[in-house]
């Protein structure tokens, strides 16, 4: 059976790029078959109730929604939409999305939110195209070297799982701390263990340097470094997890997820074995 996987995009996080491509990272996995549809940068609910019915036209096993701060309104349409719908959904989001937990419980839908995933410094004194394309390459390489992006990618592989054996599919309910981030990316050095959960809650603290940088500060010369500080924060992060990837890799004993010839997921550590 090919697994139809329905994807909605609306507005940004450091998840979003990837939550397709972790489902298929070379592009030749045979038992799944996605769709994505997007809002583009902005989250409003009318572009929302735009997206969702194109989605439900390609009549997939489950959906998956992606945007910052699950409550907004514009995510909160999409899970009024989603919820009245006879597919099952999943909700990725940050970590304002944990205010909004039970709500999606109450909804039957499942979630996925990754606290280190933080808010941008969106004043426009600091944010050009530039600033956040950089900010953005700084979250995808704390996420993905630390683990984060794997616990995204074993928890939908285990919905794609049931889907395909015809099981009932059994809604995630996952917050990705620092802790399950870091299990998840299997470092064996402990030096590398503690960069990485350096890193990863370093970028948690990000989110609230930037709120009160672009929602409770109001004097520009007070905000602008604010928001400032906590760009640079990240890229401190971005470098803690890069060591610590650089470690294993020194030692040899990067863990390794790939997806098999049949989809199923094997892995590896040593660099010139096959994935078993």
């Amino acid at each position: 059976m090919v697994v139809k996987i329905g994807v909605i995009k609306c507005g940004n996080i450091g998840t979003s790029p990837v939550i397709d491509l972790v489902l298929d990272e070379r592009a030749d996995r045979p038992n799944i078959d996605v769709r994505t549809v997007g809002s583009g940068a902005k989250m409003n609910p009318e572009q929302i109730e735009d997206a969702v019915p194109k989605i439900a036209d390609f009549d997939p096993e489950f959906v998956v929604f992606i945007s910052p701060n699950p409550g907004a309104p514009g995510p909160a349409k999409a899970r009024e939409l989603l919820s009245a719908m006879d597919i099952p959904a999943i909700i990725v989001g940050d970590a304002p999305g944990i205010r909004a937990k039970d709500e999606m419980d109450e909804q039957g839908l499942g979630y996925i939110l990754v606290k280190a995933d933080p808010m941008i410094g969106a004043r426009r004194e600091l944010l050009d195209p530039t600033e956040m394309a950089s900010f953005n390459s700084d979250v995808l390489k704390v996420l993905a070297a630390t683990g984060a992006y794997r616990v995204v990618q074993s928890t939908l592989d285990a919905v794609i799982a049931a889907a395909e054996a015809g099981n009932d599919i059994e809604l995630p309910k996952v917050v990705i701390s620092a802790e399950k981030a870091v299990d998840a990316a299997g470092f064996a050095n402990p030096y590398a263990k503690a960069k990485a959960l350096a890193a990863y809650t370093i970028a948690e603290k990000v989110a609230d340097v930037d709120v009160k940088g672009c929602f409770m500060t109001k004097e520009a010369e007070k905000y602008i470094p604010i928001v400032a500080s906590a760009h640079e924060m990240l890229s401190a992060a971005a470098k803690l997890a890069v060591e610590a990837r650089e470690i294993e890799k020194a030692n040899d004993t990067v863990l390794r997820t790939p997806h098999g010839a049949q989809g199923q997921t094997v892995s590896k550590t040593a660099l010139m074995d096959k994935p078993q």
